[in-house]
């Protein structure tokens, strides 16, 4: 997909607050810290349409943005950024209230058709942590196609993101999982023209 022009459309701090379906959703899911929002950036062709921070935990609702939206303003789909996992500084009960609405959202509305894909981000300097297991643990609920992308390969030697792969590979193995993962880079634009490929692959 080529992206002609992308923009903030609304942020969704709750079930009733997400928007009336008009196109099709792609979800970004990652632990804090992980680069969701340069990844976003670099996928939308915007320095800073999501917002970054060196906060854990900032983006506290689901965040769409809209991607070539017509003069009625209905994309040709929404990616939403899904809040951070692993927020240092929140109560244990507003972790427990955002895993429930992020499981929520990713199992029915694929189940409603709405939401086409997930792609999951993992950092690539440390593979699957407890967290991201977590995580994937709830992404599995959805009947969504899963996608993993693998941030910040910039910082890697070739051979380390090959065993980045591999790793990933390897971790999913005795779960019976073969997900597409990507090698990104939100600074160098790598693997951001295979991971549009590969959305256009689930809206089609």
């Amino acid at each position: 997909m080529k992206v002609k022009h992308a923009e903030f459309a609304l942020a969704a701090p709750s079930w009733e607050a997400l928007p009336h379906p008009t196109a099709p959703e792609v979800a970004f899911v990652g632990r804090s810290n992980v680069g969701k929002s340069s990844l976003l950036n670099a996928l939308l062709g915007r320095r800073q349409l999501a917002k970054t921070s060196g906060t854990p935990g900032k983006t506290q609702a689901l965040n769409f943005y809209a991607v070539n939206p017509n003069p009625q303003g209905h994309p040709d789909v929404f990616l939403v950024d899904l809040p951070g996992y692993g927020y240092a500084k929140v109560s244990k009960a507003q972790r427990a209230q955002w895993q429930q609405f992020i499981g929520r959202y990713v199992t029915e509305r694929a189940e409603e058709g709405v939401l086409k894909a997930v792609v999951q981000l993992v950092d690539s300097r440390h593979g699957m942590t407890k967290m991201d297991e977590e995580l994937l643990a709830i992404m599995r609920e959805s009947p969504a196609p899963h996608l993993i992308a693998l941030t910040k390969s910039d910082k890697l030697t070739a051979t380390k993101r090959q065993q980045a792969v591999g790793g990933i590979r390897d971790y999913l193995a005795p779960y019976g999982l073969e997900l597409p993962t990507i090698l990104t880079s939100s600074e160098k634009k790598q693997g951001i023209g295979e991971l549009w490929s590969w959305i256009d692959t689930v809206l089609v």
